[in-house]
């Protein structure tokens, strides 16, 4: 199976979680698409094709322990992240599926940004 990458979300930290759905609700246009944690800590907000995530997860749950700079969409998570690993990328979370029904993994780049690749569970079953 080829890898393809299918699009790239920004991860935005925030150190007020209500202010910042507000910001990008009210001020922005966007919407809500998910959110998690109790009280919400972290949202999935769109408006069009824009999607952004907003962290405000201090050291976050136990499936992102320091959260993510950049969430990549992509088809055939596991052949990449097998060609990630051949390539000597910093892989600091293995394959696992995650609570929300993505099939994922991290790699850490030399500062210290963590970028998740995922692939929506049932689409790799799929493959």
């Amino acid at each position: 199976m080829t890898t393809e990458f299918e699009r790239s979300t920004p991860v935005l930290r925030s150190a007020d979680y209500e202010r910042s759905k507000a910001y990008y609700l009210d001020k922005l246009g966007y919407t809500v698409v998910e959110e998690g944690g109790t009280p919400a800590r972290f949202g999935i907000f769109q408006r069009g094709k824009s999607i952004l995530f907003v962290n405000a997860w201090d050291g976050g749950p136990p499936s992102h322990p320091g959260g993510w700079e950049a969430y990549i969409h992509v088809s055939g998570v596991d052949d990449l992240a097998t060609e990630l690993a051949a390539a000597g990328a910093n892989v600091t979370r293995e394959v696992e599926v995650a609570v929300y029904g993505m099939r994922e993994f991290e790699v850490t780049d030399p500062d210290g940004n963590v970028i998740c690749f995922g692939e929506d569970e049932e689409r790799a079953a799929g493959s």
